[in-house]
């Protein structure tokens, strides 16, 4: 399939498509006028980057976690990398709720202070 049949299933940009392809995430068969060719796989592939990126993952750690897919039973490392970057990617986002928690109790404690000090005058 061409790159705007991809798209079109997929509802994913040919731009960004060609951006996975140039990340290694994708791989296109070229024609000879030069146009990309996909196969039915490439319609989850697509899918599951769109995933990966909605869970914060770099397109390196994306080609990783493809790695680990495809993995050998000599090659689990890629599984255990794929693991610590998971928990990784949880710890900082814990540490983004945490800083977001007291940023909105510091922004209460203004709103509060400041509307305190509009009744008094």
């Amino acid at each position: 399939m061409k790159i705007s049949e991809l798209s079109q299933l997929t509802k994913v940009s040919a731009r960004s498509i060609r951006h996975y392809e140039e990340k290694g995430l994708l791989q296109a068969e070229r024609l000879d006028n030069d146009y990309r060719k996909f196969n039915e796989a490439d319609i989850d592939r697509v899918k599951a980057i769109q995933l990966y990126l909605k869970l914060g993952l770099t397109a390196d750690e994306i080609g990783s976690l493809f790695k680990c897919e495809f993995a050998t039973p000599d090659e689990y490392e890629y599984c255990e990398e794929m693991l610590n970057i998971y928990e990784d990617k949880l710890s900082n986002v814990t540490d983004q709720i945490k800083a977001l928690h007291q940023l909105k109790k510091l922004l209460e404690r203004q709103i509060s202070l400041t509307r305190s000090k509009q009744i008094h005058n």
